[in-house]
């Protein structure tokens, strides 16, 4: 098993592969805090023909599980996608798909699983930087690798001045006024960027 640390924050952000998910062209498990991710990439052995578009398929699922949680009544299995997890695998698919080479016709498959949830880290993020890192260990040929983040604009308190800082916490978001979620290979080259807007009182 090999695994790979930084500190974001006051926490660690660490990749670990070679542990789960062996039989898959690349695996990762992203880790943040206690918030555990486990992304999976592979594709067909051959091209598939007769097609003028990129056969790439994103899923990322969380499981009721992750949070330590059990459903109950009648319906003891869990259903199909929440809006939140169809919303999510577009926010992967979105960054990822113009890695690709172009003329690119092996079926793909880029699968983000939540293990854990800690109800404070966010594992959206943590999928969109798991699903490059998961591409770039296989043998599926992507140009550069990029990661996600959620940027905040809050206003403070005693001078009303607004300023953007990285969201590591879900309590943060209580007080932001705009959000963004970026996907990004380095700090000019953007790839992706998805906002969120809250209505305030004009001051």
């Amino acid at each position: 098993m090999t695994t790979r640390e930084l500190t974001i924050g006051s926490k660690t952000l660490s990749f670990e592969t070679g542990k789960l998910a062996k039989q898959a062209g690349g695996s990762v498990i992203v880790r943040y805090g206690d918030s555990v991710v486990l992304v999976t990439a592979c594709r067909a052995a051959s091209q598939r023909e007769g097609i003028d578009f990129l056969p790439l398929t994103v899923d990322y699922r969380e499981y009721t599980y992750a949070s330590g949680r059990i459903p109950g009544g009648f319906f003891k299995r869990e259903g199909k996608p929440a809006e939140k997890e169809v919303l999510t695998s577009r926010c992967i698919d979105r960054p990822i798909r113009p890695l690709f080479p172009t003329g690119w016709r092996y079926e793909t498959q880029v699968i983000a699983l939540v293990l854990s949830a800690d109800q404070e880290n966010d594992t959206d993020v943590l999928a969109i930087t798991g699903a490059s890192a998961a591409l770039a260990l296989s043998e599926i040929p992507c140009e550069r690798t990029i990661a996600g983040v959620r940027i905040g604009l809050v206003s403070t308190d005693v001078d009303r001045s607004q300023h953007a800082r990285v969201e590591r916490h879900r309590r943060q978001r209580r007080t932001r006024l705009l959000e963004h979620g970026a996907s990004a290979a380095s700090a000019s080259v953007f790839v992706s960027l998805h906002e969120n807007l809250r209505v305030v009182a004009a001051y």
